[in-house]
């Protein structure tokens, strides 16, 4: 059944609605948009709005609403799109949501479908903070919850295990701070609009995914009567 509906997942770092907006999105067989990907993508490609975000980005600044919005705009109008899309944190800002609206409206999207990974911030700087990554065949462990065999080694390859700078948890707790300035005033957004759902991120990612599954199976229930 057509859904025509754009999922948007929000979430402070760590939260995994990365890998459930992946999940959901190959069950469905709809889009999966992370705005960073695509930006990545377009830069790889040589496109004009990958030539102009390319210095942005080496700079390290934030690429402008604009840019963005256009480009999602324009990714939404593609044929794949037509059937609806999974945001994966995106959008991040109020003013990203209220011009994201109306590109939906104009693209005959039926309302969206707000998902909010709810965390608990020591959880979250548990699961942020204990992972470790080897310096050699890059892969990722944590400490609390996916532990390697040897302490500080790679189960794989032996590599040593390095923790990145914005891990230590008292970056982690700069960063889900800055989470909560700028994008948990989007929760109560979606809630005025009555759009939006939570879901307790803290259980397993099987308990997860079975929460959104529910979530998914009566957004195509009301589609069926729209």
């Amino acid at each position: 059944m057509p859904l025509k509906r754009a999922f948007i997942f929000l979430g402070p770092p760590g939260a995994g609605k990365g890998t459930q907006a992946k999940l959901v999105a190959q069950s469905c067989g709809l889009p999966h948009l992370s705005t960073g990907d695509m930006l990545r993508d377009a830069i790889r490609r040589g496109t004009d709005l990958g030539r102009t975000a390319k210095p942005i980005m080496e700079r390290g600044d934030l690429v402008p609403d604009d840019l963005v919005l256009k480009m999602v705009e324009q990714r939404l109008a593609e044929p794949d799109a037509g059937r609806g899309v999974v945001f994966d944190g995106f959008p991040r800002t109020l003013a990203q949501a209220e011009q994201l609206d109306e590109i939906l409206a104009e693209k005959g999207f039926g309302k969206p479908v707000v998902v909010d990974f709810s965390v608990g911030t020591e959880e979250l700087v548990k699961r942020l903070s204990g992972r470790w990554t080897c310096s050699v065949g890059g892969e990722i462990y944590n400490i609390h919850l996916v532990p390697p065999k040897v302490a500080g080694i790679c189960d794989r390859d032996g590599g040593k295990l390095v923790q990145r700078a914005d891990d230590k948890p008292e970056v982690v707790r700069e960063r889900l701070a800055a989470y909560d300035r700028q994008t948990k005033p989007l929760t109560e957004y979606y809630r005025r609009k009555a759009v939006l759902q939570i879901v307790d991120a803290a259980q397993s990612v099987e308990e997860v995914s079975r929460a959104l599954r529910r979530i998914v199976n009566r957004a195509e229930m009301e589609n069926g009567h729209l």
